[in-house]
This record gives structure tokens, sequence and C-alpha cells, in this order.
């Protein structure tokens, strides 16, 4: 299991620095103007239906279904092919349907943009780029027969040829004169094609070759319908949450780009950790599960926790001590300029006091979700969009497009708290074990004696961050030494031991 957190994190963190390097060219040729808001609009529109399709609702009922399949050997490979060609009639309807209302969906996720040139430009380009949404549907199925089996690397690689692309668009749109909004928008449908090849290729090989057939509803994809309907619902609030605060930021220009640049680099702690995290313990779990494994599954989930807290607390903290001098670093450059980075370090801060409550989220929804149990988690995704909706919407007067940034977090934490009270009512397989409730004090003390050490220090190299190329090497010493404190106060403290990480890595 902690092989595959490796696996999946290495090839993620990978993909969020190349990530990265394309935020950094976006923000660079387009700043913060209107075809960089009606972009990023146009390619949240699929992402966010993506969520709703595929890693949410669709995939967190297909794989503890798949996997309990592999497990006793009842068919998996003709489970998977009704799943996929499903799966792929009900997205190409889905598709269509979305070509033909595409001004209603932009404004939808950006009022703001009425009577605006924003509007026409988001409609071409989420006309051209919604298709994504088919295709990295069925390729997050595709990823989750992968995991299910063990296969993580495919999966978890597939993102990196997104960010390659677009990379690579990027600059050759820049090079040749073409219209870089353009050039964006037509990636996105080719890399979804990629990535759908990557992990196709992949499943096959391993012998889960998934090819579309006749369309057949089935005993069984009757009942993953009826599991995965509350998940969707579930799936369909979190979007609600995304849409209130893309149109609070909507209002104010040059805020999408703020909130997107700022979103971006709370993900990579993120998405490096507990998003892997996630992939890997769900169907870790849903197999302890099958196998009556109670103290096989609370071992998993206290040393997800554990890995989890322990990397990205202090993620949290350095976003919340030092956002204004990551910003500037990563962005600030072309079209990007100083008030840009003042106002993209505010909501980075805020969403820093949220991200231990995403990860929780990811550790704590698949006990749930291998139960088959995507009710309650549905139930507490509607608690979180009301808290969501009043304060994003209550607060905007006050905190202008920061009322989103801080919606998100609190609902994040409100989710957070339901899921883990909840899951006490499973008994020994969802209590965290002795060892953890030991270490997890000292994670967060160790996390904020280093912030104490990166606030001083930030101070001491301020003068290197005003002297242009100095910023870099100002921004490396303080991230590394800040690493370095952690690490031996971790140590120091008990937190955690260099030899305990290298041992489970090891296994």
């Amino acid at each position: 299991m902690m092989r595959g957190f490796a696996t999946v994190g290495l090839w993620t963190m990978l993909s969020r620095i190349l990530g990265f390097v394309r935020d950094v060219l976006i923000a660079g040729f387009l700043g913060s103007g209107p075809v960089a808001e009606a972009f990023l609009i146009a390619f949240s529109l699929p992402n966010m239906f993506r969520r709703f399709f595929a890693e949410g609702a669709f995939n967190m009922a297909f794989v503890p279904m798949f996997s309990k399949k592999v497990e006793s050997g009842e068919r998996p490979l003709e489970f998977a092919r009704d799943a996929f060609t499903g799966l792929a009639t009900i997205l190409i309807a889905f598709t269509l349907l979305a070509q033909l209302f595409m001004p209603a969906l932009v404004l939808l996720m950006a009022s703001g943009f009425a009577d605006d040139e924003r509007l026409g430009l988001a409609t071409l380009f989420g006309r051209i780029a919604f298709p994504y949404i088919l295709f990295i549907s069925l390729a997050a199925l595709l990823s989750g027969v992968l995991n299910a089996t063990g296969r993580f690397v495919a999966a978890a690689a597939a993102p990196v040829l997104l960010n390659v692309l677009f990379i690579a668009s990027l600059t050759g749109a820049w090079s040749l004169g073409f219209d870089i909004g353009l050039a964006l928008a037509w990636t996105v449908p080719v890399a979804g094609i990629a990535q759908l090849a990557l992990v196709w290729v992949a499943a096959s090989r391993a012998g889960y070759r998934l090819v579309p057939r006749r369309p057949r509803l089935t005993p069984e994809l009757k009942r993953l319908a009826i599991i995965a309907a509350p998940a969707a619902l579930a799936g369909g609030v979190v979007q609600v949450n995304l849409l209130v605060g893309r149109n609070v930021a909507s209002w104010t220009e040059g805020a999408i780009a703020w909130v997107n640049y700022a979103d971006r680099l709370y993900q990579l702690p993120l998405g490096v950790v507990a998003i892997a995290i996630g992939v890997v313990l769900l169907p870790e779990l849903s197999r302890r599960l099958q196998a009556g494994d109670t103290e096989g599954g609370r071992h998993a989930l206290s040393r997800a926790a554990e890995v989890a807290l322990a990397l990205t607390v202090p993620c949290a903290v350095a976003l919340m001590v030092i956002p204004a001098p990551i910003i500037s670093v990563l962005f600030e450059r072309g079209r990007f300029t100083a008030d840009d980075t003042a106002a993209t370090a505010l909501a980075v801060a805020i969403y820093g006091l949220g991200l231990p409550a995403f990860v929780l989220q990811k550790i704590y929804q698949p006990l749930y979700f291998a139960r088959e149990d995507t009710k309650r988690p549905f139930y507490f995704a509607l608690v979180a969009m009301v808290i969501n909706a009043v304060v994003a919407v209550g607060l905007w007067f006050y905190l202008d497009y920061l009322a989103a940034a801080l919606a998100t977090s609190l609902a994040g934490w409100a989710m957070a708290w339901l899921l883990w009270h909840y899951a006490r009512g499973f008994g020994d397989a969802a209590s965290l074990d002795a060892r953890f409730r030991s270490r997890a004090p000292m994670i967060l003390l160790a996390s904020g004696l280093m912030g104490g050490f990166l606030y001083g220090a930030h101070v001491a190299l301020a003068p290197l961050f005003e002297l242009g190329g100095w910023r870099y090497a100002a921004l490396a010493l303080l991230l590394i030494s800040g690493g370095i404190v952690y690490g031996l106060l971790g140590r120091v403290l008990g937190a955690f031991t260099p030899g305990e990480l290298k041992a489970s890595l090891r296994r």
C-alpha cells in the first residue's frame, strides 16, 4: 500500500510541477485578462462534470464493486465492459446537449460574464474543450480498473500528458504567432484522447481489454446505478459549491484568474499526498472488507492518515505564512503584475487554512465508499453546500472574492468533521490506532514551530526578494531550510522517523 502511495504521489508530483509550468506560461502570456478568464471557465466546465461522472460518483461506486469481483473471481471483465459501455453512452449524449446549451453553462459558471466579451470567448472555448469529458471520464474508469488490480503507474502518469501537451501548445502558439486562447482550447480534447489511449493500452495488457458494445442494463449495472446515484448527488453538491465560488469571483475583474492560480497552488500537496492516498486506500479497504480483515483495514487507515498529515500539515502552514513570496516567484512576470500577486496570495493563505480538511476528507471517504455507503456522504455534502453558499454570498460585500476562498475552507472543515464523526459507527475498522493518536499532536507542533521559523526567515531574506533573479534563490533557501527544520523537529519530537518511512516505502 505504501509503495502504491509513493507511485501515485511521485507521478502526481511530476504532473503538478508541469501544471505549474503550464500556469506560469498562461499567467505570463495572458495575465488575469479576459482571454485567460474565458479559457479558465471553459476548461473548468468539462472538469466540473468529470468529477461528477468519473472520479466522483461513478468511480466511487465502481471501484469497490469491481475490487470485490476481482477478489472473488466473479467475472470482473464482463462487469467492467458493461460499465465502460454504459458510461460512454451517457457521456456522448451529454456532450451533444452541452454543445447546444454552452452559453447557459458559461453563465451558470460565471454570471459576471453577461454582456461582456468574456461570454463569447468562453462559449467558443467551451464548445471546443467540452468533449474532453468523454475521453477523461472513460480514462478515469480504466484507471479505476488498473488501481483496483494494484497497477498504479499508467493511471498516475496519464495527467502528465495533459500538461506536456499544454506546455507544447502554449510555447508553439507564442513562437508562431497563433491565437493562444484557441490553441489552449484545442489542446484540451487532444490531451483527453492521449490520456485515454495510455490507460486503455495499460488495461489491455493487464487483461482488461474494454471495447464498447451494445449497451445493456444488467442487474449489476442497476446496482451500480443505485449505489452511484447518491454519490452523483454528492458530487453535484460539491460542484454547486464551486459554482457559487466562481460566480462570486466573476463579479470582480481578474478574480477568476486569482482564485484559479491560488487553487492550483494548494492543489499541489493535496494532489501529491491526499488524492494519491485516496486512490490507493479505496481498493485496499474494499479488499480488506471483503476478506473480513478488520485489523488490517484499521492499520491501513491509520498509516494513511499518519503519512498524509505528516506531509500536508507543514504545507498548509507554509501556504498561510509565506504565500506572497511563493506566488511572486512562481507567477509574477509578463502580464501578471505585483497587484495580481498580492490578490492571489490572500486567497492562497485562506485555502491553506482548509488544506488539512480536504486531506481528511480523502482519508475518511473511502471508509464509506468501501462499504457501498454513498448516502451519508451525500447528506454531509448538503450541509457543506449550505455553509459554503451562506459564507460566500453573505460575506461577498465585506470580503469580495476572498469570500469564495473562505467559504470553500469552512465548508471543507464541516465536511471533514461529519465524515469523521459518523465513521465511528463502523467500529474498530474506522478508528485510528494508538500510534497515530500519539504522533498527530507532535506533527502539529512541529509544523507550528516550522511556521515560526519560516516567518522569521522570510523577514531576514526580504531584501533578496526585491533583487530580480535573486528571488528564486531566496525562495529555494526559504523552503529548503523550512523543510530541514521540520524534519529535525519531527524527529526530535517523535512525530516520525526516517527509518520507518524507508521501511514503509520498501514494503
